[in-house]
């Protein structure tokens, strides 16, 4: 047992969490998981989530899809279906929150909801690891007791491999640097290991050799921990893809015939990642590392050898023949600037090959770079590729030093008597060719380089003359002249070429400078924008025989069978997505920049970058699982291909089946074999219903108006939720296929694209067991702790973060809250009343502040803004209760038991989309509603008042203005720093009310006037008047003061006449029992009233004292002190003095 376990921790499952929060007291939390089981079991069993369209009985089969949106309102939103070779973990919680609060309040808006979810299987990941289970099973047996521990990997994750340079190469493409399954977790050699570390028992591990046992195995987990979360998700549409399930095949086979006909998919040679040892495309989601990472195109120039240095002459000697031509082949992306070489470097320390092309022709470059072109039909023609490197050996292997000082012939060069090959320490072996041609006019690196040798010539062993052949302009540019690199190096105070950064820096403005300003100034496109030279000088080079095409990663991938991929130049199916079919192209960025809901200018500009640069994607593979292609069945529908419209699929699935794979017949019964693509494309309206479709199909009319109904009217998909790494590939696919395959009435309506989930302010890692699965957070938090956390991380493309501190804090705040409801409302001291005379302030201020926060959490939720939402409908919903129960204890007067049971009532409601557990508690066991809260409606309330909005901020703001200037005092009297009075004895609160504003407002409430006439308050050209005034610091509060009140809906005509929406000195005597009470050892309060140049005030309104304190009468003159300065109406002054 050892021996198979191991002795690394990164095979115990729990590892993965090691470095999570841990809990000790678990009652509060287990209480509320007792809770959230019980409702989880009552909406499972009501089918509460089971959504419908309206019959063809209750609205006719022909309608119009608007009208039945009108009639019917309705939000369909899904997230990626997850794939299904693991369980969930929290950063697949995180995307599907974002449906699951959005259904949520959808719901409470009247609306018929769908959010399905469906297993994703397709494609090469778990075909993979069933193959090298079967292996792990032949070498060590079932359950692997043949296995020796001296053959245990390190489980530490290892360094990942950059997926590009620290320069960006080419800046006329878009990538996406992000490789999600590169950053996953632990490395460990065997699958069998990688199973424990899931958690799989040891014993069940050989049953997942069958790739089939996968699709059987994980749904159903994932269904558990989606269940457990509280999703509300429409089980009765699950499936899985692949062939697996024949009725979703016919679905995937329908799709891939429509887009052929429609010469989307077409067949041709191009460029794509490729795996050597599976012998076919290597596409993202077969990667675990390099996802994003897409064939670099390069011009690879022919440099032939005119005379060897003298070393390699003598180790080529006799292996060559003399008539051969052999070739130095630099791979540039600048072929425009190669008229400016001067030299050519190789790496000093780098191997180099001599390979043979054909009996007349040898390539010297790197092994690495001869091995991807033995699969562009470089060294194998006719489209064979060699099996291994055994058929693709060098004649002859020579180092970097060795070829030092040999002159070659460089094509399009002005110098046309030869240039020199020389060293160049900083040469890649794993990017391009190893052999890199200079052109130190234009390239920083070359510059700082031939300058560098020139300097140190005896030290490299070279002839100073080889590094100082002239540097002749070749592209003028606006900012830099015709010398780009001398000039930014210089510039940039760059002294040698192991200034990296400064270079990267310099690298990326020439390249940018030259290609979007430069002019050629020599060659036959002088004149020319280099923009627009630059595919005809690569033309002109391939037609003469001086470059050949060349491709390679833009980064490390691997494949999910280990294997290190290429990019093949080879014969494929498909999807012409990009440049190749521009009105496609076209037609999709017009939807997506003025039509399509994208939440953020982010999303869209990642969307408009990557349609501008997409391309050709292949869309068929031979080895994997998946739906085979209809026209040629040897290959199998890539997993990005048949991922794309699966959303349409939801519509009717349940109508086809009630299982996952299909074997069990769905509510109309209807076999896979009738299922023809004539009949998918009258469900999704591309044509109507006709006799030979009936006969043909053998469906019923009613069974396909019923279908039919069912797609018209859930689609469009009204939201689409994703992370922001699908964005390169799926999310972009999705819209291609959408606008190509259905009328724009059913074109996707918003994708809303969320950033990654770290946990507590750290990646998520295995590694580091700093990693939580969907079914830890809930087990160790509860649902809806895990589900207010995950509305507390974060919405915007940023990544969010995950705060197990904050999890745990909800736990006890939703457990408290839960016991304070159930107790309050049988307190028998509470006031029973409901007429107006027995209505306090304290009741109709909190009323109103509960009305605002409705609406406030409703702005919030429409705008999908859970963040703030959560903190409308729960943190300051639960402030607003605490002032209330604050105040009226200050005021010895009960609260109100009917307006407590709003309070109840509507904290319920406006936390269910987040918190639908604690929520139906309330409803159902506190208040005794008859059925769920999940069918309740969103609270109506009238809009709040602005007057008792008005005193509901002045009383917060003047009491928190009070006890913090106590609380200072208390921190300057501990640190022994003087003070105005001593805050631990006896004393006097005074509080100075103004009976006029300062002359000096008038000035200020014009411009306010103005600003507020444009609708401008928001403006930045506000402030900034209002800094230019001169009197900012006084200025400045009652400016936003006077917004505020605006914003929050005072009629701007009392806000201008500079009239408060309440009477002041009512609303302190209010105050004044509350403020004694609130300020430690207060004798008494008084209000002052003070007038704009008078040098005494009156004392006014009721006067708060302690027995025998004697504070004088209403009335009484008063001096005033420095303090009484400031007070303004609205914003009184204090002071503070020892009795």
């Amino acid at each position: 047992m050892a021996a198979v376990n191991g002795p690394s921790n990164a095979l115990d499952p729990g590892n993965a969490a090691r470095s999570t929060l841990k809990l000790e007291n678990t009652e509060k939390r287990d209480t509320l998981i007792t809770i959230e089981k019980r409702y989880q079991r009552q909406w499972q069993e009501s089918g509460v989530f089971n959504a419908t369209a309206p019959t063809t009985t209750e609205i006719p089969a022909g309608s119009a899809s608007k009208d039945l949106h009108q009639k019917h309102p309705k939000y369909f939103g899904t997230f990626a279906y997850p794939y299904m070779n693991g369980t969930l973990h929290a950063g697949h919680s995180f995307t599907a929150s974002k449906v699951e609060y959005t259904a949520g309040f959808s719901r409470m808006q009247g609306n018929r909801v769908l959010f399905p979810l469906g297993f994703h299987c397709t494609g090469m990941p778990i075909k993979a690891c069933a193959d090298k289970l079967t292996e792990d099973v032949r070498k060590f047996g079932q359950n692997f007791e043949k296995y020796k521990e001296e053959q245990q990997v390190d489980g530490d994750e290892s360094a990942l491999a950059p997926t590009q340079a620290e320069t960006k190469e080419d800046i006329t493409k878009f990538t996406s640097k992000k490789s999600k399954a590169a950053a996953k977790g632990v490395k460990l050699k065997y699958q069998f290991q990688i199973m424990l570390a899931l958690g799989i028992p040891k014993g069940e591990i050989h049953r997942f050799a069958d790739a089939n046992y996968w699709l059987e195995y994980f749904p159903p987990l994932c269904k558990r921990d989606m269940n457990n979360f509280g999703a509300r998700i429409d089980w009765r549409r699950s499936f899985v893809t692949t062939d697996a399930n024949p009725y979703h095949d016919t679905f995937v086979r329908w799709q891939m015939n429509r887009l052929k006909e429609l010469n989307k998919i077409q067949y041709g040679s191009r460029y794509t990642i490729y795996s050597p040892k599976d012998g076919q495309p290597c596409m993202d989601h077969d990667r675990t590392e390099g996802e994003g990472v897409a064939p670099q195109e390069y011009t690879a120039m022919k440099l032939k050898v005119k005379e060897w240095a003298p070393e390699a002459a003598k180790v080529v000697e006799g292996k060559i023949p003399d008539s051969a031509n052999v070739y130095f082949v630099p791979a540039t992306l600048r072929p425009e600037t190669m008229y400016g070489q001067t030299c050519c470097f190789v790496g000093p320390k780098i191997d180099y090959g001599v390979f043979k092309v054909s009996e007349n022709e040898y390539f010297v470059i790197t092994k690495r770079a001869a091995w991807n072109m033995a699969f562009q039909d470089t060294f194998f023609k006719n489209g064979r590729f060699p099996r291994d490197a055994s058929e693709l050996m060098p004649i002859v292997e020579l180092t970097g030093t060795s070829v030092i000082g040999t002159l070659v012939n460089a094509p399009l060069s002005l110098h046309k008597e030869g240039i020199r090959i020389l060293p160049m320490e900083t040469v890649s072996p794993t990017k391009g060719t190893g052999v890199v041609t200079s052109v130190p006019s234009d390239s920083p690196d070359d510059y700082a380089t031939v300058t560098d040798l020139a300097k140190k010539a005896d030290y490299y062993g070279i002839k100073k003359e080889w590094a100082e052949l002239e540097i002749l302009p070749i592209v003028e540019t606006p900012s830099y002249g015709n010398l780009t690199a001398p000039f930014l190096v210089k510039k940039m105070k760059i002294n040698s070429p192991k200034d990296t950064k400064l270079l990267a820096d310099a690298k990326d403005l020439a390249y940018k400078e030259g290609y979007y300003k430069g002019t050629m100034l020599v060659g036959d496109f002088k004149g020319e924008p280099v923009e627009a030279a630059k595919p005809k000088v690569r033309a002109q080079l391939l037609q003469s025989g001086d470059a050949l095409e060349y491709a390679e990663p833009n980064g490390h991938v691997v494949s999910r069978s280990a294997d290190e991929c290429v990019v093949a130049y080879l014969g494929q199916w498909f999807l012409n997505y990009g440049e190749n079919d521009p009105e496609w192209r076209d037609q999709v960025l017009d939807y997506v920049r003025n039509d399509m809901e994208t939440y953020s200018s982010e999303t869209k500009n990642g969307f408009e970058k990557n349609l501008e640069w997409l391309n050709r994607w292949a869309c068929a593979r031979t080895y994997g699982l998946g739906s085979k292609l209809p026209w040629e069945p040897k290959f199998l529908v890539e997993s990005l291909s048949d991922s794309t419209i699966y959303m349409a699929y939801y519509t009717i699935a349940h109508f086809l089946h009630s299982d996952n794979f299909g074997t069990q017949p769905g509510i109309l019964s209807i076999k896979p074999s009738q299922m023809l693509d004539e009949v998918w494309d009258y469900i999704f309206c591309r044509r109507e219903i006709s006799e030979s479709l009936l006969a043909s199909s053998g469906i019923s009319r009613s069974d396909l108006e019923t279908m039919r109904r069912e797609f018209e009217y859930w689609y469009p998909l009204d939201q689409r939720i994703s992370g922001k790494d699908l964005i390169p590939n799926h999310l972009t696919f999705f819209l291609y296929i959408h606008t190509a395959l259905f009328p724009r009435d059913y074109w996707p309506r918003a994708i809303r694209a969320n950033g990654h989930l770290m946990l507590n302010g750290e990646k998520m890692s295995k590694s580091t067991g700093n990693f939580l699965t969907l079914n830890d957070a809930v087990t160790k938090y509860g649902a809806d702790a895990t589900r207010i956390a995950l509305a507390d991380a974060g919405d915007g493309v940023e990544d969010a973060n995950f705060e197990e501190a904050v999890a745990n804090q909800i736990i006890l705040r939703m457990y408290t809250l839960k016991e304070w409801c159930e107790d309050i409302l049988k307190d028998a001291s509470l006031r029973t009343s409901t007429s107006s005379a027995s209505t306090t302030l304290w009741d109709k201020l909190f009323l109103n502040e509960m009305h605002t926060l409705v609406h406030q959490a409703h702005t919030h939720y429409t705008s999908t803004d859970y963040k703030v939402a959560l903190k409308s409908a729960l943190y300051d919903f639960t402030s607003t209760r605490d002032f209330y129960r604050e105040a009226s204890l200050a005021a010895s007067t009960p609260m109100s038991l009917p307006l407590i049971r709003t309070y109840i009532t509507l904290q319920a409601l406006l936390i269910t989309p987040i918190a639908p557990h604690w929520a139906d508690y309330i409803y159902q066991e506190v208040l005794h509603s008859k059925t769920t809260i999940q069918n309740a409606q969103w609270p109506q309330v009238p809009l709040p008042d602005p007057s008792l909005t008005a005193i509901y901020d002045y009383i917060r703001t003047t009491s928190s203005a009070i006890t913090s200037a106590e609380g200072q005092q208390v921190k300057r009297k501990s640190k022994g720093k003087a003070m105005n009075y001593d805050p631990e004895q006896p004393k006097r609160l005074t509080i100075y009310i103004a009976t006029s504003f300062p002359s000096w407002q008038s000035r200020y409430i014009d411009l306010v006037k103005t600003f507020h006439a444009k609708a401008a308050l928001e403006d930045k050209a506000l402030n900034a008047e209002v800094g230019r005034m001169g009197e900012s610091k006084k200025a400045m509060p009652f400016v936003q003061a006077l917004k505020k009140r605006l914003q929050n809906g005072e009629d701007a005509g009392d806000v201008f006449q500079r009239k408060l929406a309440f009477e002041e000195v009512e609303v302190l005597e209010q105050m004044l029992r509350g403020l004694r009470k609130t300020v430690g050892k207060c004798r008494g309060v008084e209000v002052v009233s003070v007038e704009e140049g008078h040098e005494e005030g009156k004392k006014v309104g009721r006067i708060e004292r302690s027995e025998g304190e004697d504070v004088g009468k209403v009335g009484d003159e008063r001096g005033l002190l420095g303090a009484a300065e400031m007070a303004v109406p609205g914003g009184p002054t204090f002071y503070f003095e020892n009795v």
